[in-house]
């Protein structure tokens, strides 16, 4: 048995307490999946990545697929509709729903199996972690949308989803060979190939089904054949097509088709979660290409590039995609694409076509860029190819290229590229005129579009930019919707071409298909899932593809008719960079527009906590969904309440969403407002102060460092405050004194030296070797002094992880003050607080004195790549291997302390991958969060510094990082500086 979890009760706001909920307190006994209804699961469950917003009855997140089949027992029972959600990025709607969610994502994600080219998979299995698994198999799975690292096998079948690779390998439902399917009824069947004559063992509810399936293929037969798009990228409605019995026809790829006429995984594939529960399903796989090449086509307008992809696709691509001015102008506003971006260009065109080739060798690929350029040539475009070979730098493209969704929702302010006719696709030959009526249909309503994506099979993601808090941009949205599904109709194309139909899209399923097509829908639906008076609309997901609702109902949207700001909330922070009220701090969050990208698995640095967690409650995604109910209301208590302080218990600030969410959304500084506004209703935990008024205590523990140390040797003692059983930094009394070194006077070569908290008191030998490198670079350091018989400068790092903003900037106020009469180079050695510098004073102290030491900060191992100053160094025969701080991962400096390490003669240096080491502060030595903090560094860190040799070398140039090192692993980690000043000369 489970507990029932509430996180946040919302009580006081009209909704019953979770204690109260007879389906919770049935699932919590009748299931061992994690039962989640509080008001802030809800809401974190009520968004996808569509514009819409509606609240769940309640969340279960089962363990085995018999949970699911139990929990859909429940709701039969209790006349609540289900909804299976996989990593909700659905960009149309269909995750959101009144009914309770399943979420697959945590625990059914395994490979069941592999049998010659079959995998066996459960449907919560992400389609990145699914090709790292085949990986041995020299196979992989070839649909890949944009969202390979985050969506999930089960999520992908539903949408019918398509990829760049389309072209060559199909659809979902080309490649999907059979589904273990749960019916709403209960009964379990795989239904994949079936024989005209069921055998005995075919239970009889499934032999019904079938027969009535079979009879609507037959009877339909000539109306799908006249009425379905004739299209490779089709997914709206059912796939009817696979009831024919012309079902081994020739689709329109050329390829023929996987499965017989009686295989209803094609069926159930885009069904949306509503027709079945997808326990398993067998998928198709095929063999790795290993040779891949790039050609980036430069052309001076959209117009040219949409002509030109009709010939481009005869040289055979594996991929040709589009990649529009306006993408190219957003993404070179965000430092993580902009140097990639700009090495893909030549001059300043107004699209790219980028064409991939893969292969088994490199010659073959080679000719076919040749020919490539031979076919600009011939389009008048010579000299326009961008020769892309490196395979890193192939992945720099593809990471733009996946990221152009989010590149394009990065706009700030209320106006926003709006999903609702995206993925329309239209035949080669029609579709530069289609474009361009399209911008015209744009023009007519006052907006643009934006465009990317699939040029090679005619889908291109186009978004026009609207407003949709604004009652007459969501009255334009409707007349585009229509315009643009008129043309679609004219040109003989498919209004759904990817991402399925959902709300926005369902309704417009009649117009497309006909009258009696949109009948048969229904019938489909009734088939697999039939009324009752307690389900009106069936128990799967209700109101999807069948009986929708009005895609333009208000009622629906994320940002609906009562949508507004608590004006109640003034932040403390400058949130002025984006527009809106509260200070722009609602803006700010808005900008997070539920794609997803914080749910990958890679070794990134975002997001630490979900990928140890793997909760929804613990994802940027999550986090910024909760602000937002909070800031608007929502969430009763504001950024005060418990739903608040639950969501970013445990965010480490890592600053990785501030990098590597392509929106920018930036959860540490966020988390700082919210602990301040809770501090100002709650008050502050003791062991909190402890830390966070460290910078005023501890120069006087160094002097009595010993009797300050004794106490945390004492069993119990850490444990009495809220400190985890685990070594504490020691202080030490040789700290660093400023008297050290010199005061700054602004003379030549000078470096102002500015030392941290935790250098200065705990391992002053670092602070101590920076000073000699400086030296021997050539550099003359300074150690800013404050005012006469004050203590020690500080970044007020501190404080602002303890959410004490008005003490954090007395500390920024103090420390700008202090540096602005020099202009020389401030230089640090943490990373985290010298980025404090960069980053968080400018929103504590904003202004130009702020901008300008901002502008000047660096670390000690950038300042030596930019200074690239001579070091006499002598060799060090070793192996070292260098983990990267957050905080210089996120602003862009780790290459710097990997370079500098790599000036040293015979040094072999081995960049860790890693996400966060999970001490990350206090956070680790808390002992509510000890075990998430181990589960961080268990996932990529530990494992690698367990596998360096005995005699390597550990370098971290993060204090925590060090420190948990040595507790966890056993090894001792150097800073970089360290190991350069071991070897000067």
């Amino acid at each position: 048995m489970n507990a029932i979890t509430e996180r946040g009760s919302g009580a006081g706001d009209g909704r019953a307490k979770i204690g109260d909920s007879r389906l919770a307190a049935r699932l919590s006994r009748e299931t061992r999946g994690e039962v989640l209804f509080g008001a802030g699961d809800r809401g974190r469950y009520a968004t996808d990545a569509s514009i819409y917003q509606m609240e769940p009855i309640g969340v279960l997140v089962p363990r085995t697929a018999e949970d699911v089949a139990a929990a859909m027992a429940i709701c039969r029972e209790e006349g609540v509709p289900v909804l299976p959600r996989g990593g909700g990025t659905s960009q149309c709607g269909q995750t959101v729903n009144r009914a309770l969610v399943v979420d697959c994502t945590k625990y059914l994600r395994n490979v069941i199996s592999v049998e010659g080219d079959t995998a066996r998979v459960e449907p919560g299995i992400t389609l990145g972690a699914l090709n790292e698994a085949l990986k041995p198999t020299k196979q992989f799975f070839p649909v890949d949308p944009s969202t390979w690292m985050r969506c999930t096998i089960g999520g992908m079948a539903a949408n019918n989803s398509c990829g760049s690779k389309s072209i060559r390998y199909g659809l979902m439902a080309d490649n999907v060979r059979a589904i273990d399917a749960i019916l709403a009824d209960g009964t379990r069947f795989g239904f994949g190939e079936l024989p005209d004559n069921l055998g005995p063992d075919v239970p009889g509810r499934v032999a019904d089904l079938v027969s009535r399936l079979r009879e609507i293929g037959a009877r339909e037969a000539a109306e799908i054949a006249e009425r379905f798009p004739h299209q490779l990228r089709r997914v709206g409605g059912y796939n009817l097509d696979a009831l024919t019995p012309d079902a081994r026809a020739v689709a329109p790829s050329g390829a023929r088709m996987e499965g017989s006429r009686a295989s209803l995984a094609r069926l159930l594939v885009g069904s949306e979660g509503t027709l079945a529960f997808s326990a398993a399903l067998d998928l198709k796989l095929w063999p790795i290409k290993p040779r891949k090449v790039l050609g980036i086509c430069q052309f001076p307008s959209f117009r040219r590039a949409m002509e030109a992809s009709r010939q481009l696709v005869t040289l055979d691509p594996e991929a040709v995609e589009l990649v529009d001015r306006t993408m190219i102008d957003l993404g070179r506003s965000i430092p993580i694409y902009r140097g990639t971006i700009d090495r893909i260009l030549i001059g300043e065109p107004d699209s790219l076509l980028i064409v991939e080739f893969h292969g088994q060798e490199d010659a073959p690929l080679l000719a076919a860029l040749d020919r490539l350029e031979e076919m600009m040539g011939d389009l008048g475009l010579p000299g326009q190819v961008v020769r892309v070979t490196d395979a890193g730098f192939q992945a720099q493209v593809a990471e733009v290229r996946e990221a152009g969704l989010n590149i394009m929702m990065s706009m700030k302010g209320d106006g926003k590229p709006v999903s609702f006719i995206e993925d329309c696709a239209v035949g080669l030959d029609d579709l530069a005129d289609y474009t361009e009526r399209l911008n015209g249909v744009f023009a007519k309503h006052g907006t643009v579009g934006t465009w990317y994506a699939h040029a090679s099979v005619g889908c291109l993601h186009v978004r026009p930019v609207l407003n949709m808090k604004d009652g007459e941009d969501v009255r334009k949205m409707r007349a585009i919707a229509e315009e643009c599904f008129a043309l679609v109709r004219e040109y003989k194309g498919s209004h759904s071409g990817e991402h399925g139909d959902g709300i926005v899209r369902s309704e417009f399923n009649e117009p497309m298909f006909g009258a009696r097509i949109a009948r048969a829908f229904e019938q489909v639906k009734d088939a697999f899932d039939p009324a009752s008076d307690a389900l009106p609309h069936g128990l799967l997901n209700p109101n999807r593809v069948v009986h929708p609702p009005r895609m333009d109902d208000r009622r629906l949207f994320r940002y609906g008719p009562d949508y507004a700001a608590d004006t109640a909330i003034t932040p403390e922070l400058d949130w002025s960079a984006w527009p809106g009220p509260q200070g722009g701090l609602l803006g700010a969050v808005e900008m997070c527009n539920n794609n997803g990208t914080c749910r990958k698995f890679d070794a990134g640095t975002m997001c630490p906590s979900y990928r140890a967690t793997r909760d929804e409650q613990h994802v940027t995604r999550g986090r910024a969904n909760t602000l937002r109910l909070a800031l608007t209301g929502q969430i009763p208590g504001g950024l005060a309440s418990d739903e608040v302080a639950d969501a970013l218990s445990l965010c480490v600030a890592c600053k990785g969403c501030k990098r590597e969410c392509p929106t920018g959304v930036d959860m540490a500084r966020m988390k700082v407002e919210a602990a301040n506004a809770r501090n100002a209703a709650r008050g502050i935990a003791w062991k909190d102060r402890i830390v966070a008024e460290m910078p005023r205590w501890a120069p006087w523990a160094a002097m009595v460092a010993p009797f300050v140390n004794w106490p945390a040797m004492i069993p119990g003692a850490k444990g009495a405050v809220g400190f985890a059983d685990r070594p504490l930094p020691r202080f030490r009394r040789d700290a660093f004194r400023d008297a050290e070194c010199r005061e700054p006077d602004g003379r030549d070569n000078e470096v102002i030296l500015l030392p941290d908290l935790f250098n200065r008191h705990f391992e002053p030998e670092n602070l101590r070797a920076a000073i000699r490198v400086l030296r021997a670079a050539g550099a003359d350091p300074a150690v800013a002094r404050p005012p006469r018989g004050t203590r020690p400068l500080d970044d007020g790092r501190t404080y602002l992880a303890a959410g004490m903003i008005e003490q954090a900037r007395a500390e920024a106020r103090r420390t700008i003050e202090a540096l602005s009469r020099w202009s020389s180079p401030v230089l640090g050695l943490e990373p985290s607080c010298l980025m404090t510098l960069r980053d968080e004073f400018r929103a504590l102290v904003p202004g130009e004195a702020a901008e300008r030491l901002s502008d000047r900060a660096l670390l000690v191992s950038e300042w030596l790549a930019q200074a690239k100053p001579a070091l006499n160094l002598k060799p060090l025969d070793a192996e070292a291997h260098i983990h990267g701080h957050c905080h210089q991962k996120a602003f862009g400096a780790f290459p710097a302390a990997v370079a500098a390490l790599t000036r040293i003669p015979g040094l072999k240096v081995t960049p860790i991958t890693s996400s966060c080491c999970g001490m990350a502060g206090a956070f680790g030595y808390d002992a509510k969060k000890l075990e998430v903090s181990k589960a961080m560094a268990e996932l990529s860190l530990l494992p690698h510094v367990r596998k360096a040799a005995s005699d390597a070398i550990i370098v971290a140039d993060g204090t925590s990082c060090r420190h948990q090192i040595a507790d966890l692993a056993g090894r001792a980690a150097l800073h970089s500086i360290r190991l350069l000043d071991r070897a000067l000369a």
